[in-house]
């Protein structure tokens, strides 16, 4: 039998909601938690805190929710959270307070287990300030017996929290601590203002209602303008597949709501939409006033077939997506596979991955990310878009299960 969702009308295999029209009602649901409301449930994670390591706990489903939807993790419920010993979720620790970090930091030391040490990593790349960097500079220079059963340094584990550092201990910013989502021009806002005044930055405290970032003045037309554009035709075609080749994500960083960026221009990133998914990393050469040059992919299979086709490519670039008007959590994104996001943190699929610039040589800042069924039927995974704002040079990741 079949059915159809009782929101969207897509066509699906049970009686209900599609899962996307489920996420949405999630938030609208955390959203309309009372302040009240809000108190109580973290007076009960911190009273619960040794559940917050298990991902089948309803404590931990509510502090995600609290985190990525409300943008709400106090101190205290990361005191809490250092006592019980709850680790696994790193984003828990964003900027802590000097006394969770030292806490973290004397684990970290002491421990002897590799999947502690590794976990520990991440929660300090979280906390992320100066003495955070000290730590994991030292142990990089100076590894303990655990570091001979992890695949990876002290830098990439600092990966994870947004930053990272070179050989002589500089510290690198991989994220921007400011996000906005892109919402459908006919569905109107993401968030309203008036039911979301927490966001998620720097102290994420339970009763901070300052914004992140700047707050747009609204156009007259609502959504009729927006700064950012994913997916737009280009003439010229993929040498390896012969699809159209598509600028991926145009957005004017000048829009106010952009400047967070730093982009003072018009930011490109051109790629094939086809074998994007079929490479390891695809790049691309922008200039501030919307040129792009797509540079090269780093295919993994030599002979790839045009998928997607000229109805492909027409659907990914009618797609109606635009800027919202205000600043959402910056791990929103993170904790959603429905949402395309400018900022803060991704959802990686597999693990963080920061590409190369292949003109300098650093790693390169996180930018975007694209889910690929939102602009594209039956195709999976999402598109990372990074960027060197030095270089000028755009790289393209494809990630999925």
């Amino acid at each position: 039998m079949k059915y159809q969702c009782k929101n969207c009308g897509t066509s699906l295999g049970y009686d209900g909601l599609c899962w996307r029209c489920r996420a949405m009602k999630e938030r609208q649901e955390v959203l309309a938690w009372t302040d009240e409301e809000i108190q109580e449930k973290l007076r009960h994670l911190a009273a619960n805190a040794d559940k917050l390591d298990d991902y089948r706990a309803s404590e931990y489903a509510t502090l995600c929710q609290l985190m990525e939807i409300r943008g709400i993790c106090p101190p205290q419920l990361q005191r809490a959270a250092l006592e019980a010993g709850a680790f696994s979720l790193a984003h828990l620790y964003y900027h802590a307070p000097a006394d969770v970090r030292d806490g973290l930091i004397l684990r970290l030391m002491e421990t002897q287990s590799p999947h502690e040490a590794a976990c520990l990593m991440e929660c300090l790349a979280m906390q992320g300030d100066d003495r955070a960097l000290e730590i994991l500079l030292e142990l990089e220079r100076h590894p303990r017996p655990w570091r001979q059963q992890l695949y990876v340094d002290p830098s990439v584990y600092a990966q994870c929290g947004g930053w990272t550092f070179d050989g002589e201990g500089n510290r690198l910013q991989l994220n921007f601590d400011t996000s906005y989502a892109l919402v459908k021009e006919e569905a109107g806002a993401l968030f309203p203002t008036s039911r979301f005044p927490h966001i998620l930055s720097a102290g994420m405290s339970a009763s901070d209602s300052s914004s992140a970032g700047a707050t747009p003045e609204k156009s007259p037309a609502g959504h009729s303008y927006s700064p950012v554009k994913i997916g737009r035709i280009r003439q010229d075609r993929c040498p390896h597949c012969g699809c159209s080749m598509a600028d991926m994500l145009i957005l004017d960083g000048r829009d106010k709501r952009l400047e967070f960026l730093g982009i003072d221009g018009i930011f490109t990133a051109s790629c094939c939409p086809n074998c994007v998914g079929f490479s390891e990393t695809s790049f691309s050469r922008y200039t501030l006033d919307g040129g792009s040059e797509p540079l090269y992919s780093e295919l993994e299979i030599s002979d790839v077939e045009d998928y997607l086709g000229r109805n492909g490519i027409e659907e990914l670039s009618s797609n109606s997506y635009v800027l919202d008007n205000h600043p959402v959590p910056i791990f929103l994104g993170a904790g959603s596979e429905d949402l395309n996001t400018i900022g803060g943190f991704a959802n990686w699929i597999q693990d963080w991955q920061y590409a190369v610039c292949p003109d300098c040589g650093r790693p390169m800042r996180y930018l975007a990310q694209i889910q690929w069924d939102t602009v594209l039927e039956n195709m999976e995974g999402t598109l990372y878009i990074e960027f060197c704002p030095d270089c000028r040079v755009a790289a393209m990741i494809h990630q999925q299960t």
